[in-house]
């Protein structure tokens, strides 16, 4: 039951993302968000679509057609899970919704609003209930809370940290929208991570992972990592390289397990 739960809520915050682009939503320009997310280079211009190369996005990558991310803003949520997958002792559970939260930067709904980067309460909840037992510490650059890391000397699970979804969010450097809708059902600011019709869900997931399959074939996520190690610089393979193969073997791992956690549930709802 746990895990049709993360598996819906996944497929959830899917049609949010995916809603814009099928939509054709337009207007706003990328607004930096400060705090401890790096300035958008492409400050004052529409989203847009992101090409491969030195700035393609080396995660966050369902955004790459309309985002106003690069590598810049990316990179550092991709270190973000690597220290949570292997220092931070997190579920799969939490690995998977840290992941959709460090993303939200790059949501182009996001990305036109002023930061940082607006949370539902309701998924800002689901976080902290899969990420409580998992081990953070205060990051001295940024004063955010952060995924410990091993050269870290004071970690403590989340739950020792802070008691709620709204504080973690907060705390992780978010802002945190206390209701989905506002005066009269209207939607008066986006926030990321809120609830949508059901049926539209997974009618825009299956469409999706549809057009994904016919232009990826299996090996999709394998080849845009590989993609990816030979368009970084080679000082940055070196440090992937001192995290160990490990490391890189998990991060595949990681994403592999939010698609099998995807296609479960959306089999269970066929049933």
């Amino acid at each position: 039951m746990k895990n049709m739960d993360v598996g819906f809520l996944i497929l959830l915050l899917l049609f949010n993302l995916l809603l814009p682009f099928s939509s054709g939503e337009t207007g706003g320009v990328c607004i930096s968000q400060g705090g401890r997310f790096p300035p958008f280079s492409s400050e004052g211009k529409p989203p847009k679509k992101v090409g491969k190369g030195q700035k393609d996005l080396t995660l966050c990558r369902l955004f790459r057609k309309r985002t106003c991310c690069d590598a810049a803003q990316t990179h550092p949520a991709l270190l973000s899970i690597r220290r949570l997958a292997v220092t931070g002792e997190a579920s799969q559970e939490c690995l998977q919704l840290w992941e959709l939260l460090e993303c939200s930067i790059c949501d182009p709904r996001v990305g036109v609003q002023p930061g940082p980067p607006l949370i539902c309460t309701s998924f800002c909840d689901k976080v902290f209930q899969a990420c409580s037992s998992a081990y953070f510490s205060m990051d001295a650059k940024t004063q955010a809370l952060a995924p410990c890391g091993a050269s870290d000397f004071v970690c403590g699970r989340a739950s020792e940290w802070v008691s709620n979804g709204t504080e973690l969010c907060r705390a992780a450097g978010f802002l945190v929208e206390q209701t989905d809708v506002t005066r009269n059902g209207v939607e008066e600011r986006f926030c990321y991570g809120g609830k949508a019709s059901f049926d539209s869900i997974t009618d825009s997931w299956r469409a999706s992972q549809s057009a994904k399959s016919h232009k990826t074939g299996k090996f999709g996520l394998l080849d845009d990592f590989h993609q990816w190690l030979q368009d970084i610089p080679s000082s940055e393979r070196v440090s992937w390289a001192v995290g160990g193969m490990v490391l890189t073997a998990g991060l595949l791992f990681i994403r592999i397990l939010t698609r099998v956690s995807m296609e479960f549930a959306t089999s269970l709802l066929r049933a």
